[in-house]
């Protein structure tokens, strides 16, 4: 019998016990177990986000677009808690929100989301992926696990990115106690390090440039040199492992085998513009980590507002480009908005909460993910020789962001979504430690078998037949949608005082969404007529296969 094969049936034993005093003493979900932080001024905030808004109204009027009607709040709770916490929003924290009348309650929830330790452990993660990768690597002398602990306590005490991004570059020592040397060690195979992997991975995730062509010849469709990847990389070229950790041998070269003589050649560090930059002092990796992070590189401020970007939406700003593939500054004028957003960040001393504020204010982001009205009946009187033509202008809309774009969510979103679903207090740190353990039992289990895009995992991806059969008629989906008295279906099944309350606490706690007229009158007759109760679990499973629940809008 396998550990994990035991550990289930401790942690229901254990669960029974707790949850049974804890449905003893209430029934009912309170709002008042957390409390919303008061909104506070953030310098400049309002001016940026006109500064966006206005360059989104330039896009769209340059292309004789009308934006999407603004989303409903609900509908934007719901996306500002997918993109910071990986979950949708509990029906605890709906009430919450609800009950907050106040004007701003949007901006006053943000801040809460951001201060909750869940964004901390759900952005390192994400970020951890275009750093180190989703391999463990080897264990010896990587740890993944010790980089992620470190980037969360960074994000957790706000440290400036630009620091974060130095301390990993530049990184020393042994990388159990030094988190951040985990970035060099993932570098690492068979006590061998590969410079060109680790310098490949450094212009992607902090620079937004794809230079990894330029490792065998010159780049075929960009303007990069084979000699300047060569020179980026000779900068991490006297990395070496010691009983002291990672070092920098001093009286180390950066040899390569010349492609042409296959003869070796020293090749000396350089970078391919503003060598100024690099400054005079300190180790090769301690220039190049100033070179990156310079104040004056638009690259690394136009990676970072395009990254989260992407975190927020599920798709960076160049929609049809991935997010490690970025134009040169000032050549693409569609990128003018990274340059706003980029150029705040810079001011706002490189905070990554800053980049979520503004990004979470905009129009792009509060828009509804229904076309424009005119394309709506447009569409609606389509014959089949204008087919080609309309999904051609639907691209635009996207492409221009005059409508919120619908993105299949990830493994860990719809995983996320289901147990917090299935629980109608929130899911986080203060959580009993049985429920906290499921979680992460029941999620590793369902990534597992649903399938992780890795890396990779901004990119567009289409949901496969075996994904949809795992939500369907998986164990773990059965388990979820059970009238089990301890959890949601069976907590609404024995306390929702009509048919009508029922489908709505169901919804709410699905869909984050009310529903509508429509719906609540055909399932409330599904409702009445059920005498076994089997309707709550019915309900459930419908909405857990529905597209709108593996779906961002």
């Amino acid at each position: 019998m396998t550990f994990k094969s035991l550990i289930y049936p401790v942690l229901v034993i254990a669960g029974i016990v707790w949850l049974t005093t804890a449905s003893a003493r209430s029934s009912a979900v309170s709002v008042n177990q957390f409390s919303i932080p008061e909104l506070k001024e953030h310098a400049d905030l309002d001016q940026t986000v006109q500064l966006v808004n206005d360059e989104l109204a330039r896009l769209r009027k340059d292309a004789n677009l009308q934006a999407a009607e603004p989303a409903d709040e609900l509908m934007v709770l719901r996306r500002l808690s997918l993109a910071l916490h990986g979950s949708i929003p509990s029906l605890e924290e709906i009430r919450k929100f609800e009950a907050d009348e106040s004007p701003h309650r949007l901006s006053k929830w943000l801040e809460y989301l951001l201060q909750d330790d869940r964004f901390n452990d759900y952005f390192a993660e994400r970020l951890a992926r275009s750093y180190v990768g989703v391999e463990e690597g080897q264990f010896l002398i990587f740890r993944r696990d010790r980089f992620l602990n470190w980037l969360t306590k960074e994000l957790k005490n706000n440290r400036p990115y630009d620091e974060i991004v130095r301390a990993m570059v530049s990184g020393k020592g042994v990388w159990t106690s030094q988190g951040e040397v985990n970035f060099i060690t993932s570098a690492l195979a068979d006590d061998e390090f590969d410079p060109n992997k680790l310098t490949a991975r450094s212009m992607r995730a902090f620079l937004g440039q794809r230079m990894d062509c330029a490792q065998c010849h010159d780049h075929p469709f960009d303007h990069w040199k084979q000699d300047e990847f060569e020179g980026l990389a000779a900068h991490f070229g006297q990395v070496k492992l010691s009983l002291a950790g990672i070092v920098d041998g001093k009286e180390k070269e950066f040899v390569v085998e010349d492609r042409l003589t296959l003869e070796d050649r020293t090749v000396e560090p350089a970078v391919p513009f503003n060598t100024e930059w690099l400054g005079t002092d300190g180790s090769r990796r301690e220039r190049l980590a100033r070179w990156i992070t310079h104040p004056e590189n638009k690259r690394f401020e136009r990676a970072a507002a395009n990254r989260v970007w992407a975190l927020m939406f599920g798709k960076p700003f160049l929609v049809h480009r991935p997010v490690d593939d970025l134009p040169d500054p000032e050549t693409d004028p569609e990128t003018k908005i990274l340059d706003i957003i980029g150029e705040d960040f810079r001011k706002q001393n490189c905070d990554l909460r800053r980049l979520v504020r503004v990004i979470a204010a905009s129009d792009a982001f509060r828009m509804s993910s229904i076309p424009p009205t005119e394309m709506a009946h447009e569409k609606s009187g389509q014959d089949s020789e204008s087919e080609e033509s309309l999904h051609e202008q639907l691209n635009l809309v996207e492409q221009r962001w005059a409508v919120y774009p619908l993105v299949r969510l990830r493994p860990e979103q719809v995983i996320g979504s289901m147990l917090q679903a299935n629980n109608l207090r929130t899911i986080d740190r203060n959580s009993h430690l049985f429920i906290r353990a499921l979680r992460m039992l029941r999620e590793n289990d369902f990534v597992d078998e649903f399938g992780d895009p890795g890396v990779e995992e901004l990119q567009e991806w289409s949901g496969t037949i075996p994904q949809a059969l795992l939500r369907m008629n998986g164990e773990l989906s059965r388990g979820l949608t059970n009238r089990n008295p301890f959890f949601a279906p069976g907590r609404i099944s024995a306390t929702g005082s009509t048919a009508a309350k029922k489908i709505e606490t169901i919804y709410l706690a699905n869909l984050a969404r009310y529903p509508t007229e429509t719906e609540q009158e055909y399932f409330q007759k599904r409702f009445e007529e059920d005498k076994s109760g089997k309707a709550v679990e019915d309900l459930y499973w419908i909405l857990f296969n529905s597209p709108e629940f593996s779906w961002n809008h």
